[in-house]
């Protein structure tokens, strides 16, 4: 069970009287770093439930600004203990889900439950796509957490991620992601979505009252050869190109993905418009 030191418990009483706290776990995932930056950017007090998994690059950076922020408190937090995320959550608002399962946020009052999961269309066992499969089932035990409990839940259906440090802060969600790469494709559902795009759209999930199911999340469809070589270019040192490889496919695959729903949730934002190169 984790337990709050008296910093942890100094810090949140100055805070008290302050914007309601939000709580983002896993923050020390690729996702959850950015969320939790993009938060504390916009005013927020952020609880920051960390895993105890050693120290990553994210772990320290995220160590480090809770000495420096005092809008930010750190919780190590293990996803099997429920006391100790329950200890994460205590006086928060709303939780930003950015881990791989599921977890019980009842017996405290949080309002708006925001689960980032993946854009994965490809999840037959046929194909073995397990992370794909895993994704959709663990959102699908979501769902129906939260209809039982009557939480008010929202899902955040992310493309392949791009972004800062992505290759190699989060090579192993990119590459299961990219094992059904081929068969989107083909089929015109090959997204990518831009990491500040895809926190904007977290947030603005919770400052939304009238946002609610499941909303695509991405801002560039990729139905051509030649875009697929600037996403591989994108993606290196993780992913290349055979050697000597040339681009000839002329065809163009029709998109067969579209995210209004997602753009109803800007309100006019300069900076989603500008995102947003599909809708």
């Amino acid at each position: 069970m984790n337990i709050s030191s008296p910093e942890t418990e100094a810090k949140r009483a100055r805070i008290h009287n302050q914007k309601e706290p939000v709580c983002v776990l896993d923050a020390s995932t690729y996702v959850g770093f950015w969320i939790l930056k993009g938060l504390l950017h916009r005013g927020y007090t952020v609880h920051a439930a960390i895993q105890n998994n050693g120290e990553s690059e994210i772990t320290r950076k995220i160590r480090e600004m809770g000495r420096l922020e005092e809008r930010l408190v750190v919780f190590v937090a293990d996803v099997l203990d429920y006391h100790s995320i329950l200890e994460a959550l205590k006086g928060c608002c709303g939780l930003f889900h950015a881990v791989d399962h599921s977890h019980n946020s009842e017996g405290y009052d949080v309002r708006l439950y925001i689960i980032c999961s993946n854009l994965n269309l490809w999840y037959s066992p046929n194909l073995q796509l397990w992370y794909a499969l895993a994704k959709t089932l663990s959102e699908r035990a979501a769902w129906a957490l939260a209809m039982d409990r009557m939480l008010n839940m929202v899902s955040i259906n992310a493309a392949l991620i791009l972004g800062p440090g992505v290759t190699h802060q989060n090579p192993g969600s990119t590459i299961s992601y990219l094992k059904g790469a081929a068969q989107m494709y083909e089929h015109g559902v090959l997204a990518y979505v831009d990491i500040s795009f895809l926190v904007d759209a977290h947030i603005s999930a919770f400052e939304d009252p009238s946002a609610s199911g499941r909303y695509f999340c991405f801002n560039k469809i990729v139905n051509k050869e030649e875009e697929c070589i600037k996403l591989v270019e994108s993606l290196k040192p993780l992913i290349s190109l055979p050697e000597g490889y040339n681009c000839e496919e002329v065809a163009v695959y029709p998109q067969r993905l579209r995210c209004k729903k997602l753009g109803r949730l800007f309100n006019g934002s300069l900076h989603a418009k500008q995102m947003m190169e599909t809708n």
